[in-house]
């Protein structure tokens, strides 16, 4: 378990300011994560890579001199911001533009991908490297669907040699893929970790068993067996990987790889040299060269039993840039020159929506919001536990405490909005946009997208009509359904929202007052989610192990028919709901 925290939801915030100080003259703080401390040329390309905290070193713990120029750095188990990603970026670059590199997770695709668009609209030239190296977590077929592991390492060492050897953006990107597609790694584990504040792991291996091909953040394996010992262990890892080989290698015999056993937290070095004895044995016996391998921590996951071995071909290439020197506050390699320090980066503050005039009428809509959004955010937190072992089954349990965070962070702009005089628009665009950057993740950025989606049919002005709301909540559906690529169906979301969202509409374009038809179509919200049960995922982190949930509804379904229903109240007790239009 984890011991040492304070408030759970301060805990991301609080690990960095302590890693900064602990390392200043490494790296710096910069809203969204942190950067190099020293100066980098003019013109390099800058490498910037991110994910959630709780894996450290990664991925902050790799920011230095010959590996990455700056770390975004997410909630617990959770993908930063876009807005995160964003500023890192823009504080990173040296004006040669920026690579962007990350595990292959949907929150992080969603959120890097966004800054991207962002970067290069303001004429920042920037790419982006997905690390796939998992075999476990999807098939030959459907390669460019594997998660990144602790094969990230391969792939973000040789982004920054490239990018160190004076390298253009399109010449680090064509390297840092190259390493990508000669990577593969397998993992196995014995038992979760458990996140700070919570009561009961994220999941449990049966005593004497251990899973195989568990992912970083606690995703179900693809097996289980009894737990074998160090030389059994061994075989299984380096078996899998010799059986499949990257495309352009026929077979392993007089081929040169990069080896890393990597610790998931609990699984300590000692235990690791006793494995890695027998790996080495196995890799030549196979005829593989060994070029400098690492054991021990590079991709953890808090204090998760469990370990895995990553194989990155090298040719003479990708040789140069994996034995590169760095210097890092985790990883270190060769000799670098002390690089000089850089002056403080301001980099870009949070943004805050601007509090501009607005009407009575519209002030009392905002304070109607506010009461939605406290009632939501009360809802979250007390399912907050059921909607992470929802998610544990097939996914990596996190869902209740991203909620929390994102509805806790929602709930405080909007105080702050409302107290400082906002409107309707303003104090649900500020909750929308705190939502997306505090709680990181797929439903963070998804929640942001809905928030914002609504007050933009909205303003400052007047009070909101019913079938502005409506209009809302449908282009909510509309926008997740563009940026996060599900439909209904998939078992996500949009398996409530999208139920929820016409049933409202045809029953305010029937005559309905908006509480009437709320108080119907969440009876609809509800049906809806609890019939996602009989799905099989086709998105997100449960995809790999679709049939794992099958009888269980998706948390993601299921928070959203709390959402709706805890929000009635609000609707009926207000006051203002008349006939017609007004909401």
């Amino acid at each position: 378990m984890t011991y040492l925290f304070n408030n759970p939801v301060e805990f991301a915030d609080e690990l960095i300011e302590g890693f900064v100080a602990a390392n200043s003259s490494f790296v710096q703080q910069v809203s969204g994560g942190v950067v190099r401390s020293t100066i980098s040329p003019a013109g390099e390309v800058a490498v910037v890579i991110g994910g959630g905290s709780g894996h450290y070193p990664a991925f902050a713990g790799i920011v230095g001199q010959g590996l990455a120029h700056g770390a975004a750095m997410g909630n617990v188990f959770a993908s930063p911001s876009a807005h995160q990603v964003y500023t890192v970026a823009k504080a990173a670059n040296n004006g040669g533009g920026v690579l962007l590199s990350y595990g292959n997770y949907a929150g992080d695709v969603l959120n890097f991908d966004a800054a991207q668009e962002r970067l290069i609209a303001e004429g920042i030239p920037c790419r982006t490297v997905v690390v796939t190296d998992d075999i476990s977590s999807a098939s030959v077929a459907e390669i460019t669907k594997r998660r990144g592991i602790a094969g990230d390492l391969t792939v973000f060492k040789a982004a920054a040699a490239a990018a160190a050897s004076g390298a253009d953006l399109d010449e680090v990107w064509r390297i840092a893929t190259a390493a990508n597609e000669r990577t593969r790694s397998f993992g196995v584990a014995f038992g979760g970790c458990t996140l700070p504040g919570a009561n009961a792991p994220l999941f449990t291996v049966p005593e004497g068993r251990m899973a195989v091909g568990m992912g970083i953040h606690g995703e179900p394996g693809i097996g289980e067996q009894d737990i074998p010992t160090a030389d059994e262990l061994a075989e299984l890892l380096v078996s899998s990987l010799l059986a499949e080989l990257p495309p352009t290698i026929e077979t392993a015999n007089g081929q040169r790889a990069a080896v890393i056993l990597n610790g998931l937290g609990s699984v300590k070095y000692e235990e690791l040299f006793v494995l890695y004895r027998r790996v080495a044995r196995l890799l030549e016996a196979a005829g593989v060269t060994i070029v400098e391998p690492d054991v021990g921590e590079l991709v953890t996951s808090f204090q998760m039993a469990g370990t895995s071995l990553t194989l990155f071909w090298l040719d003479d290439e990708l040789e140069k840039t994996w034995r590169a020197p760095a210097y890092t506050p985790a990883y270190r390699k060769g000799s670098v020159l002390p690089g000089e320090a850089r002056a403080t980066v301001a980099g870009e503050e949070e943004q805050h929506a601007a509090i501009g005039e607005a009407t009575v009428e519209s002030r009392e809509a905002a304070t109607r919001l506010l009461a939605a959004i406290e009632a939501l955010t009360a809802v979250v937190d007390a399912n907050v536990d059921e909607l992470g072992r929802l998610d544990s089954i097939a996914g990596d349990g996190d869902h209740g405490i991203g909620m929390q965070r994102g509805a806790t962070a929602a709930a405080g702009a909007a105080r702050e909005a409302a107290a400082g005089g906002a409107g309707a628009r303003t104090l649900l665009a500020a909750a929308g946009d705190a939502w997306a950057d505090r709680a990181g993740g797929t439903s963070g950025a998804l929640w942001g997208l809905a928030l914002n989606a609504i007050a933009a049919r909205i303003d400052d002005s007047t009070v909101p009509q019913s079938r502005d709301i409506t209009a809302g909540i449908a282009d909510a559906v509309a926008a997740i359904m563009r940026y996060g690529k599900a439909e209904l169906g998939d078992k996500t979301l949009l398996d409530t929202l999208i139920p929820f969202s016409e049933s409202l509409t045809s029953g305010v374009d029937n005559g309905d007052r908006l509480a009437v038809a709320w108080a119907r179509s969440a009876g609809v919200a509800d049906a809806a989610a609890k019939s996602t049960a009989a799905l099989l995922p086709k998105m997100g982190r449960a995809r790999p192990h679709a049939e794992k949930s099958v009888g269980t509804p998706d948390p993601g379904a299921i928070s959203m028919a709390l959402i709706i229903r805890a929000i009635e109240p609000t609707l009926t007790t207000s006051g203002t709901t008349t006939e017609g239009e007004n909401s």
